[in-house]
């Protein structure tokens, strides 16, 4: 356990769960996406589902998706900075089976028609974790450097990856692997102790059967 478990985030109120885990949420996806989103679709489960509106976890989601952190004033605003910005959001509620009652799945749309989806909890303090992008299951928190690297299900892939990083002198502190089918579309989640380059993620992006790789910087 960290300082940050115990205080919680630097941020704009009222709660940490529904308001600054909300953001880094919306964060998340904006960085996942690459590129500012003409299109956002949030579908909230349980308790963000019950008491958004109350709590400002709908706002705070906006001002992630736009850009902003925990901390910035304009949270409370972001509605309407979404408009300024060309930013249509639809959010819908419902229940996921099985999920964290804090729980948002986002869809993100940017002007050249790529799109990201992602599911995320805010599990308290602030504190989140990602469990599926794109429909693959993954195991992000958003506090260590993150790569998302989709792939080719085939053999030699993995290895050539972390070779690669230990070549590179990258200590990985979480892994994980998932895949649709065999032989098709995977993806890896590799949190890494550090913060690294962004020459790290274009020699990755170079290995054979690599469709794209993507690193967050610590949300």
């Amino acid at each position: 356990m960290n300082v940050f478990d115990i205080l919680g985030p630097v941020m704009i109120g009222p709660s940490s769960s529904h308001t600054a885990g909300a953001a880094r949420i919306g964060l998340i996806t904006r960085a996942l996406l690459g590129q500012p989103a003409v299109k956002a679709r949030i579908f909230l489960h349980g308790s963000f589902a019950k008491t958004y509106k109350g709590h400002g976890t709908d706002k705070a989601m906006i001002a992630g998706i736009l850009g902003m952190k925990t901390d910035d004033e304009r949270i409370r605003f972001s509605l309407e900075e979404a408009h300024k910005e060309g930013l249509t959001v639809e959010i819908v509620t419902g229940e996921l089976e099985g999920a964290h009652p804090n729980t948002a799945e986002i869809t993100l749309t940017a002007a050249d028609g790529h799109e990201v989806s992602l599911r995320g909890s805010s599990i308290g303090g602030g504190n989140i974790v990602i469990t599926r992008v794109n429909g693959m299951e993954v195991s992000l928190t958003g506090q260590h450097t993150t790569l998302i690297v989709l792939h080719r299900d085939a053999p030699g892939t993995i290895a050539a990856v972390t070779e690669l990083m230990a070549e590179q002198g990258v200590n990985i502190c979480n892994f994980r692997l998932a895949r649709k089918t065999r032989g098709g579309q995977a993806v890896m989640t590799i949190e890494i102790d550090g913060v690294f380059g962004p020459e790290l993620n274009d020699k990755i992006k170079c290995l054979e059967n690599i469709y794209s790789s993507t690193m967050l910087q610590p949300i």
